[in-house]
């Protein structure tokens, strides 16, 4: 049966796939390739077809008669080789590296220095637009509270109507609520920063977008409408008001009697018309039929005349009178009518009715509350061809303009929703276009031409691709260069691509990126060359690891392979790489691990698309999976306790996946799943896992849990609490206890908020839960008494949960030995630590602090080998070189990592660095890229005064 697997795949004869990220080969011709390879017969569809039986064939089979495939010790590794390749084994020729669809500069950390200082000197009422920059520069990093951010602050800085529709809007879509069962696009979620209603309210007030919404209270009374009913009353009544009128619109038949007084305060053109020197202002009847209002139009102007109110009229004659204040420049007119007609927007068939009239009449409140359905429906509104025509053609484009609604914000909006959803599209393309049209400065045209050259390029029009990158790169835009070398390559100028890059590698500093980018271009030791810088440059790229595995895989150095792909998933995993690396160890008939790695993969892209787009990843799971022992869900607990015990969180990921197959639904572990997504730094998978775990909630308890944690990984804490404390008043229950004391420890660390966390934490621990989470909670429980002395507590919390196999613990364990000058017992418990962990980057580097100097060094190095993301090696290094008097070694060190990690304390300690060499310029300049990251981080603002001010002072000498 061992085979049964490769004979199944074999039978596919899959044609080539576009070049990309996944990285795997097709033979289509069935000929033998030069390097060996095979390829099958038989068409396409016929295969599949064969696959989808085998799948159902291996299905209906019953457990009990399973026997799970042994592993044959005499295959070869060219025979194996010669059985993958009908269905693609990996070949170098076809790997290749996105272009970035993102703002990159070649000096990242003079960008954020430059755009700290505009923004510190900008006026108050251009600080959103600054904001909107700023995301624009942390959308391209991996940290995603960065762009989150800034979001928010262009938000609370907004002016006009217009931004905060559009801002709003964009924080729901970051926070992807309409993935929540229950809630709809226009529903308030409780904070005045996203609602609806309080982003139709114009001015400058950033104190109020943090204010908790109003919109739920009871409304008062309006004085105003109480007015309307009396004066509609005497309207009608009365013979004394009836002497009032002196003057009378004829329209039709009928006679609308007025106060001429009243009609000509409503703009300068009546006021003309009835006073100035026309023949109506010596006429008491009014010839008004050719105006395009209805005598109960105009019976409404002039109750509107007397009250300024227009809440008691039907909506269609709102909108006569809308076009009546358009026709005679009635700007209070207007404003009511387009203030009460927003009022009355709620729903895309509301929007609809009425963005028409809006545009129409030019009502920018009118406009901007359609727009903000529309915008709150994203991706969605967008499979409406009428939406659809508004935001993509550009006479949609100028009538929206006209309105005071076209901006570069709206469009790059909409254009991030639309390449999300596909990058490759029209609609893509027309609204790209759209945003350069809306582009006014260097930053915004950079973007949008980038953008469009990235699109054109994924979508094979190479030519349209290079004049859209020479665009950006006119504009500014360094990266595009990248660009434009990928398109003249795939043009078939390989060696033009060559002269570009090795042109912007002598002109610039060099970064990983360019080398990468280079080595498409060139062959043999020169390519090895290249992607060895790229990667000492910049570690976390991705592509020269993938080459040289799949180099190795080529030469039948499959093991070889395997260790370095293992080099990038050890702390950066992408489905790519794991798909890589799950076709190795088929290669190698370790089906457990392929199926390991494929069920991880599915967690981060459950649509992800193996094969170069030919098979489904779930379809290879259905195949793997017959290949192993089997499971039930008790099985799967079991495996879980072992894989948590050695902190495999890839493991663990992949036992999970394979349990919510065996209960879909079930939200205890989706909720898992979520919390081991965040651990892998995958936070939109996370994210999605923890919505679908809230949705999935059985009870109302549950539930706010699971908004508590959306609220607080999306920066709401306060809300976070509020919903912990709203769950347990229902019901006590561990992850409401847990959820509350996680949020405040980290909100608060004074003594009293440290006591109430303990409380807090032990009353977890007196609620039902497993083993796992109770673990945790005993760690987080031990953290919190050794920030108040109490180490004896700590330590007792720490054994605890070292019994139910939290091997994490011992890290905390070996802290409180430290603080007890027990060092020897601290080393001890790394040790321990190492020893057991599949991933042990951080227990090095936490180790590092327990020994020796030169021990020390020696576990560093080996963390930085294993993740080269961890910040602590860089700084400790850099210190020990500035303690030896090596400067200018010291600021190297750091300026290595920041290269590829723009860290806040890394930006720091160099600042630090430059001033106490008095090289104030250098200190000046890294502390405002750190303060672009964190503008209220007290030591960097400390620094920079006192470099200012001793920079001023050499300058006036």
């Amino acid at each position: 049966m061992q085979h049964n697997i490769v004979a199944t795949i074999r039978s596919l004869n899959m044609m080539e796939g576009c070049k990309g990220p996944q990285v795997y080969a097709f033979n289509p011709s069935g000929k033998t390739t030069t390097n060996g390879y095979g390829g099958g017969g038989g068409g396409v569809g016929e295969k599949f077809l064969h696959l989808q039986e085998r799948v159902n064939a291996v299905r209906s089979k019953s457990n009990r008669n399973y026997q799970p495939l042994q592993p044959k010790d005499n295959v070869k590794p060219v025979v194996l080789s010669e059985d993958l390749a009908s269905y693609g084994l990996p070949q170098t020729d076809l790997i290749e590296p996105h272009i970035e669809s993102c703002l990159k500069s070649v000096n990242f950390v003079e960008t954020l220095a430059d755009v700290y200082r505009r923004m510190d000197g900008c006026p108050q009422f251009e600080i959103s637009g600054m904001y909107l920059e700023q995301c624009a520069i942390f959308r391209g990093l991996s940290d995603p509270k960065l762009f989150r951010k800034c979001l928010k602050s262009g938000r609370e800085h907004a002016v006009d109507v217009h931004s905060k529709v559009v801002l709003s809007a964009w924080l729901r879509f970051d926070r992807r609520e309409d993935e929540l069962i229950g809630v709809s696009a226009m529903d308030c979620c409780g904070r005045s920063i996203e609602c609806w209603r309080s982003s139709l309210v114009s001015g400058y007030n950033p104190e109020s977008a943090t204010d908790p919404c109003t919109c739920h209270q009871r409304p008062v009374q309006n004085e105003v409408f109480v007015g309307d009913e009396e004066c509609s009353t005497s309207f009608s009544h009365g013979d004394e008001e009836e002497n009032d009128y002196d003057m009378s619109f004829c329209i039709g038949d009928e006679e609308i009697r007025c106060r001429r007084f009243n009609i000509a305060s409503l703009s300068r053109p009546f006021e003309a018309m009835l006073y100035d020197d026309f023949m109506e202002s010596r006429r008491e009847k009014i010839n008004f039929t050719q105006n395009g209002i209805s005598a109960k139009g105009m019976k409404a102007a002039e109750m509107f005349s007397r009250t300024r109110s227009v809440e008691s009229f039907d909506p269609d004659i709102v909108l006569e009178l809308l076009s009546l204040a358009n026709k005679f420049c009635c700007n209070e007119m207007k404003f009511a009518c387009d203030s009460y007609l927003a009022s009355l927007v709620s729903d895309m068939d509301s929007a609809m009715l009425l963005i028409e009239h809006g545009l129409e009449e030019t009502a920018y409140v009118l406009v901007a509350a359609c727009l903000q359905v529309l915008l709150r429906e994203l991706p969605n509104s967008m499979h409406n061809p009428n939406v659809s025509r508004l935001f993509c053609s550009s006479e949609g484009k100028h009538r929206l303009a006209s309105a005071g609604h076209a901006s570069f914000l709206l469009y790059y909006f909409i254009t991030q929703t639309a390449m999300e959803e596909d990058m490759k599209s029209n609609t893509t393309v027309m609204l790209l276009e759209r945003l350069g049209e809306c582009s006014n400065v260097g930053w915004q045209k950079q973007l949008a031409f980038h953008q469009l050259g990235c699109v054109m390029l994924e979508r094979k029009e190479y030519k349209d691709a290079q004049k859209w990158f020479e665009a950006a790169v006119e504009a500014g835009h360094v990266y595009s260069l990248a660009g434009i070398a990928r398109a003249k390559y795939k043009r078939g100028h390989m060696y033009m691509a060559y002269k570009l890059m090795n042109s912007l590698i002598s002109d610039c500093t060099p970064s990983g990126w360019m080398y990468q980018e280079r080595s498409l271009y060139c062959h043999g030791k020169e390519k090895t060359m290249d992607l060895s810088t790229a990667t000492e440059l910049d570690p976390t790229l991705s592509y020269p690891y993938k080459y040289r595995a799949v180099t190795m895989v080529e030469e039948n150095r499959i093991k070889s392979a395997i260790s370095e792909i293992n080099k990038i998933i050890g702390f950066k995993i992408s489905p790519d790489c794991l798909e890589l690396r799950a076709w190795f160890l088929i290669a190698l008939e370790d089906y457990e691990g392929a199926l390991r790695d494929v069920r991880a993969l599915l967690t981060l892209d459950p649509n992800y698309v193996m094969f170069h787009g030919k098979l489904q990843s779930d379809k290879l799971v259905e195949l793997l999976r017959h290949t192993v022992q089997q499971r039930n869900q008790a099985d799967c607990w079991m495996q879980l306790y072992d894989r948590w015990s050695s902190v495999d969180d890839i493991g663990s990921l992949a036992v999970v996946h394979h349990m919510l197959a065996n209960d879909p639904g079930k939200s205890l572990l989706l909720f898992r799943h979520s919390l081991l997504l965040l651990r892998l730094n995958s936070h939109g998978a996370a994210m999605r896992s923890l919505r679908e775990a809230r949705n999935q909630a059985t009870s109302e308890h549950e539930r706010l849990v699971y908004e508590g944690w959306i609220s607080y990984d999306t920066g709401y804490r306060e809300e976070a609490i509020s919903k912990a404390e709203e769950s347990i008043s229902i019901q006590r229950s561990f992850e409401a206890f847990f959820l509350k004391a996680y949020v405040l420890s980290e909100t608060n660390s004074d003594s009293e908020a440290s006591l109430y966390v303990i409380k807090l934490l032990e009353e977890a621990l007196r609620c039902p839960s497993d083993g796992l989470r109770k673990g945790q909670a005993l760690s987080n429980l031990a953290s919190i008494y050794v920030d108040v002395d109490k180490l004896d507590n700590a330590i007792d919390c720490y054994m605890n949960a070292l019994t139910i196999k939290h091997t994490r613990a011992h890290q905390g364990l070996a802290r409180a030995y430290h603080l007890k000058n027990q060092r020897k017992s601290a080393y001890d418990e790394m040790t321990k630590l190492i020893e057991k962990a599949s991933y042990n980057a951080s227990a090095y580097e936490k180790r590092s602090e327990y020994c020796d100097r030169e021990m020390a060094q020696s576990d560093l190095r080996m963390a930085t080998k294993l993740d080269p993301l961890r910040t602590y090696p860089y700084r400790y290094r850099a210190a020990v070189l500035m303690d030896d008097h090596k400067e200018s070694e010291a600021i190297s060190e750091l300026t290595k990592v920041i290269a590829f990690k723009p860290d806040l304390h890394l930006l720091h300690l160099r600042a630090a660095f430059h001033d106490s060499m008095g090289d104030p310029i250098s200190t000046i300049r890294d502390c405002e890229a750190a303060l672009c990251l964190d503008s209220s981080h007290a030591d960097t603002l400390e620094l920079y005064s006192k470099a200012r001010q001793r920079s001023n002072e050499q300058q006036s000498t």
